[in-house]
């Protein structure tokens, strides 16, 4: 990763202000990248960005390498004409506050299935046009397309259970069981495979207008996938399955700092010598895809790779499991051969050993900081900015933890006190503080949660761990950022040099905003 001081928000697209129930890809993301450019901020931070399954969690996907539908742009649509006007109607009543995912998800589905039918029932055979961009995309992306689309066409065919439940032939992709299923299912296969194209043509225009105004994406790789994947079905040699396709053990992690029993999150674990068979082949493709998505990755639960938490199938929660080791060094010696300037941040929370740092060090990786996490020890703890060294990543909180305000108001007296002795300063402007402080650090990256920007309690907190629903749905309006936050983060960005090198001060815009 480049060594330049820079700062940024995290916010996932999911949360940007709309009217159709849900943050999509369009005006309001455009005005967001906008925003971030005036306040000196050169990185967007987002969660990982393919189609949520069970509990609408972007941390549990249906793809590795597919976009999710549902940000979508419906104007986009209406503008191309494959949808009119009255169709966005039903989206209008929907919340601008939260994501209400059950009415989001049926009522999205059924207006991106009319526009997929009219796109599809509107196809030219000529050299130009969208539907030679649409052949050129699904040729070029085949080898996770194909899959993907009927996958998702034949769980939609069976009332959407997982693959594992499925009948045997299609269970076991036995070769006719699936070119009969391709033929029966073809009308919902394209209509999957439009609904990507759509997408991938939406987000690569909004990456192109946010790097124009020299921001920065950093992506989200979770290391691993969704048992109820296409991945996992489709490459099932890959991971530890029976003869059935069940798991027989599953990932999560032991009892921590934010769970008594652990998380046992379920996702199937890697046959590691079966990727290490092949020079790691699919983890190269995995993250070819999402480098043509994003500028930097951040792979979550980065400490798998040197050893991860292996549960039984069986437990039902994540206490009783064993550490495994991991050939993370020769993965990342293949991806470092195939991508030479790795641009990837380690997240390296949680149960971290001298075999993990070590790993993330022989790559000069950074790892992360979290200033909630600062203040439950002494001087050497070592998320206190004044004990970081360049490379890593400071953050006040991250999407797994409460914001700032809602994390202060319930932590320990112990803690509140090494905040104000720390800042020297009370405790009615925490979450701003720890904005400055991130900024402020020596860390060459400071990214802050816009709940912490606006100062956001824990009404804004985005997910909790280990609790099932009631995730992933804060969203934010327009008028929840007062017009004094843009020049002010302009003006840290400055003070604290993480604005483009070189970059002159902008004395007379300082003056003027922050006098206005």
């Amino acid at each position: 990763m480049s060594r330049d001081r820079s700062s940024g928000i995290l916010l996932h697209p999911t949360s940007l202000p709309g009217p159709n129930g849900i943050g999509e890809l369009g005006a309001d993301a455009r005005a967001w990248v906008d925003f971030l450019a005036s306040a000196g901020q050169r990185l967007w931070q987002v969660m990982p960005l393919g189609p949520t399954g069970y509990g609408d969690s972007p941390y549990q996907c249906f793809s590795a390498f597919a976009g999710n539908p549902y940000l979508i742009d419906l104007e986009a649509l209406v503008a191309d004409g494959w949808l009119d006007r009255a169709d966005l109607e039903p989206l209008r009543l929907l919340p601008k506050d939260r994501v209400d995912f059950g009415p989001l998800i049926r009522l999205k589905t059924d207006v991106l299935g009319r526009a997929a039918a009219a796109f599809t029932a509107g196809r030219t055979t000529g050299p130009s046009g969208p539907h030679a961009d649409y052949r050129a995309f699904v040729s070029a992306n085949a080898s996770w397309l194909d899959d993907y689309a009927l996958f998702m066409a034949v769980k939609e065919s069976v009332g959407g259970g997982s693959w594992t439940g499925w009948p045997v032939g299609l269970r076991r992709r036995d070769a006719s069981t699936l070119a009969a299923a391709a033929v029966e299912l073809a009308p919902a296969v394209e209509r999957y495979k439009v609904w990507q194209f759509w997408f991938f043509r939406q987000w690569g225009a909004l990456r192109a207008y946010a790097a124009e105004r020299g921001v920065r994406i950093i992506g989200d790789v979770p290391i691993f996938v969704s048992l109820d994947s296409a991945d996992s079905w489709a490459n099932p040699h890959l991971f530890h399955f029976d003869a059935e396709g069940s798991p027989t053990v599953v990932a999560g992690v032991p009892p921590d700092y934010f769970s008594a029993t652990g998380q046992r999150w379920g996702n199937p674990l890697y046959r590691w010598d079966v990727m290490r068979s092949d020079g790691f082949r699919w983890w190269i493709e995995r993250i070819r895809a999402t480098l043509a998505m994003v500028d930097i990755v951040r792979i979550d639960h980065f400490r798998g790779f040197a050893a991860y938490w292996e549960i039984p199938a069986s437990e039902p929660t994540a206490v009783k499991g064993r550490w495994v080791t991991a050939p993370g060094t020769e993965l990342f010696e293949a991806l470092s051969a195939a991508f030479p300037d790795l641009p990837v941040i380690a997240e390296d929370l949680g149960v971290i050993t001298p075999d993990v740092e070590a790993l993330r060090d022989a790559f000069g990786l950074p790892g992360m900081k979290v200033l909630q996490f600062a203040f439950g020890g002494n001087a050497n703890d070592p998320y206190l900015p004044h004990t970081y060294d360049r490379n890593c990543v400071v953050y006040s909180g991250t999407h797994d933890n409460d914001t700032t305000n809602g994390w202060y108001a319930k932590a320990p007296e112990s803690e509140r006190d090494r905040v104000r002795r720390y800042l020297a300063r009370g405790d009615d402007n925490v979450a701003w503080d720890f904005v400055r402080l991130a900024l402020a650090s020596t860390a060459d990256t400071a990214v802050v949660p816009l709940q912490d920007v606006i100062g956001l309690g824990s009404e804004g907190r985005m997910n909790t761990p280990g609790q099932a629903a009631g995730n992933w749905s804060w969203r934010f309006t327009w008028d929840m950022i007062p017009h004094w936050v843009a020049p002010q983060l302009r003006e840290m960005a400055e003070v604290y040099g993480r604005t483009e090198d070189g970059e002159p001060v902008d004395t007379a815009y300082r003056q003027s905003t922050l006098t206005s």
